[in-house]
């Protein structure tokens, strides 16, 4: 399936575990509940799909089970970032190779790069490939932030590098990027609870964590949203709000692994370290509001 232009409701899958292994039966099926409940588009190996615990055998390998899965009917875009530019560009390489889609490539982190550095970064994994290029900003992880003008000097260089996840967490930037590079440059939102407000400033979907486990409600939202119904979008933010704030309480995917074995949706919420299981606590009360929201 050619990826133009992604919209709506992607999700940045799991990976599914079994006794320290990936557990692919579990990925296949993970897919096809997602692409039944109506979303856009798939992110495998991501920081939701653990990515930095995976050796590159299995990155790629996670990445070609979905593509199989997905059988052209949603868009795949590989997580192929790093901190290291020859890794970014040679992951990049061997998921093209594979069939992907498109590329997610987050900022480099711990490295701490100017901007230049940046660029010449991006620029690098975007001459290794002709498809779409979604960048990431997540300065939270990363430390660094992909500045507007970063964002649209590799737009203009590079008209296929013309999506970005946007996790910084703020409204205003939103509103600089949709003013800098206007529709050249589709914007999605890179937190659940930051859905709506993103894109009543124009961003046109997410990259969600939350969708994994209930894929139809965050597909409702952005639906919503989309059609300019924003009473409709507004209730269902308001549902899902707690649900979006319980999945960060612990470090991401923990939390949501948690529930999705508490609903079925996986054979156990195994991680591999130096994530571990969530405390006690914290996973009685999430699995608490997951079961009076599946219930409502």
């Amino acid at each position: 399936m050619p990826a133009s232009r992604i919209t709506g409701v992607v999700t940045a899958l799991v990976t599914p575990f079994r006794s320290g292994r990936v557990a692919f039966d579990e990925l296949q099926q993970l897919v096809e509940k997602q692409i039944d409940a109506g979303v856009s588009g798939l992110v495998p190996v991501g920081t939701t799909g653990e990515s930095p615990t995976l050796d590159h055998g299995e990155h790629i390998e996670v990445i070609r089970a979905v593509i199989e899965a997905a059988k052209g009917r949603v868009p795949v875009i590989a997580g192929t970032g790093s901190n290291s530019t020859a890794e970014a560009v040679s992951l990049t390489r061997r998921a093209h190779e594979a069939g992907a889609d498109g590329f997610l490539q987050v900022g480099p982190y711990y490295n701490k790069p100017t901007q230049e550095g940046l660029y010449r970064h991006f620029a690098a994994v975007a001459e290794a490939t002709d498809r779409l290029v979604m960048l990431y900003s997540i300065p939270g992880r990363s430390v660094i932030e992909i500045a507007v003008p970063t964002v649209a000097r590799l737009l203009e260089a590079f008209p296929h590098v013309n999506h970005i996840k946007e996790a910084g967490g703020s409204c205003d930037r939103v509103d600089q990027l949709r003013q800098t590079c206007g529709d050249a440059l589709t914007v999605l939102s890179g937190d659940d609870a930051l859905t709506l407000p993103f894109m009543a400033l124009g961003a046109v979907g997410v990259v969600s964590v939350a969708s994994n486990l209930f894929p139809s409600a965050v597909v409702e939202l952005v639906n919503a949203a989309t059609r300019g119904d924003y009473t409709e979008a507004r209730a269902v933010h308001h549902r899902l709000q707690p649900l979006f704030k319980a999945l960060f309480v612990e470090p991401n995917p923990a939390p949501v692994k948690a529930a999705m074995a508490h609903r079925g949706l996986l054979g156990s919420s195994e991680l591999r370290l130096p994530l571990c299981e969530m405390s006690a606590g914290n996973r009685e009360a999430l699995l608490a509001l997951v079961d009076r929201l599946a219930a409502s």
